[in-house]
């Protein structure tokens, strides 16, 4: 049986529209979507309490690096460096010893911090790919981990099996701290197959494939993996560009910058989604829109590791398409990466609103983008308000700190620029209520699952930094 929402508010085709009737079918997809509808059309619909936006999709995920969020947050010694490269030396100290139901634990709790933060799907750059206690274990331990995590929140999943089969360019093979990350394109087709039987019949989960990054395989390897996600109509994934060293490994191995060397080799189009792009040239960045790849920005993960500053401005002038990520989940709602996406531009370029186009928002329009790129990295119809896409939307809270008093028609500005309070009243996915208020739901709508996933998590964190 459909259900019905009214909302006095809604988020439609890019601005708000009033009075709007929404019917979500029994496939948890919008069947309907009838702005000024009238009293009597409205009669027995459920009326939502605040405005409504569509859920947004976190289109970079690494769920294991929660466990280390808030602890890798103090210098090294006297002398020593502290960047990217010294970060993954820590990060990979939880890589190498998370088991599978850790694993499980720490997704479970983020991926319900994801959707209480407004996401309602999550792409997972899957790398992790061996079980910790030997080889030969479970192939499908640890991919099965995230399933079932994102499963018991109601959390989206788009699961990306990554390539990676070396530690860098012109390295023979993976460094032993690495050994869990190895894969080939033979491994991964049987993965992504075995993965999608085990999860027949699944809501909510679908695959696509990642290459970790071009340091870390031969282009021989991923041309093959391309070319059979690309038969296939699969997502395909890619870290590019994100530290100024790789761009300079990449020059002294290749001669070509890595996104130049990306499109120069392998069949990039609108399936792609190029992670970071932190260190790209004017020219790539329009070689990068012209093929219709879209890049996937992380503003609060590269902002912790100092990465850089997107060329936000010159990707727009070529028209290009992009989403959001979370990345390493330092943060874990959207509306604060868009916000630290726009004020890194502003300090950069010293100006202000500079997402937006003449007379327009600039909350309005970094949701709009992030939105339609979200679709890409999915593959799926997600992130708007429209008939057949997934009923996910968020119910803004306009009596929270951050809304209260401020006209409706600024509520998107308000919540994205007036934080960092992000909270949402209500959060549904596929037409299903997930969070209520401060309490993330199990799949029945009771309370008490926040608490059991929260003892999990802490029982979790206190094995790994015992």
């Amino acid at each position: 049986m459909a259900e019905r929402f009214f909302a006095t508010q809604a988020w439609l085709d890019g601005d708000w529209a009033r009075d709007v009737l929404l019917t979500v079918g029994p496939d948890g997809c919008w069947a309907g979507v009838q702005p000024g509808a009238s009293a009597d059309q409205a009669q027995g619909a459920q009326r939502l309490a605040g405005p409504v936006l569509p859920g947004l999709v976190n289109a970079h995920s690494h769920a294991f690096q929660r466990a280390i969020a808030g602890l890798t947050e103090r210098a090294g010694p006297a002398g020593s460096s502290d960047d990217f490269w010294s970060w993954r030396d820590r990060m990979y100290s939880v890589a190498r010893r998370i088991t599978p139901e850790q694993l499980e634990h720490i997704a479970a709790w983020l991926y319900a911090e994801l959707l209480a933060g407004g996401y309602t799907q999550v792409c997972e750059f899957h790398y992790l790919h061996q079980p910790a206690d030997a080889d030969g274990g479970d192939p499908l331990a640890m991919s099965l981990a995230l399933v079932r995590a994102a499963q018991r929140v109601g959390m989206g999943l788009t699961l990306l099996p990554t390539l990676y089969m070396r530690s860098g360019f012109g390295a023979a093979g993976l460094r032993e701290d690495q050994r869990r990350f190895a894969s080939s394109p033979d491994t991964l087709v049987r993965l992504v197959g075995d993965v999608q039987a085990a999860c027949r019949g699944l809501a909510g989960v679908n695959l696509g494939l990642a290459i970790h990054s071009l340091r870390a395989a031969g282009l021989p390897a991923m041309t093959e993996l391309a070319a059979w996600a690309g038969a296939r109509q699969l997502p395909v994934h890619i870290h590019i560009a994100e530290q100024t060293q790789e761009v300079q490994d990449c020059l002294a191995h290749t001669g070509q910058r890595p996104i130049e060397c990306l499109l120069d080799n392998l069949p990039v189009d609108s399936r792609w989604n190029l992670v970071h792009a932190t260190h790209a040239s004017p020219a790539e960045l329009q070689a990068v829109a012209k093929r219709g790849a879209a890049i996937v920005i992380c503003p609060s993960t590269e902002a912790n590791l100092g990465d850089g500053v997107f060329d936000y401005t010159g990707f727009g002038a070529a028209k290009g398409r992009w989403s959001i990520g979370s990345d390493s989940h330092v943060t874990r709602n959207w509306p604060q990466e868009l916000c630290l996406l726009e004020y890194a531009q502003r300090l950069a370029l010293r100006r202000r609103n500079v997402a937006a186009a003449a007379g327009g928002s600039s909350a309005a329009a970094l949701f709009e983008a992030a939105a339609a790129g979200g679709q890409a990295a999915s593959g799926l119809r997600l992130g708007a308000i429209a008939t057949g896409y997934r009923a996910d939307f968020v119910v803004l809270d306009t009596r929270a700190p951050a809304l209260l008093g401020v006209p409706l028609a600024h509520a998107l500005d308000a919540q994205v620029f007036s934080g960092p309070q992000a909270r949402f009243l209500q959060v549904h996915a596929a037409g299903q209520l997930r969070v209520d208020g401060a309490a993330v739901l199990d799949l029945e709508g009771v309370p008490g699952l926040q608490q059991r996933l929260a003892d999990q998590f802490a029982g979790t964190m206190a094995v790994l930094w015992a």
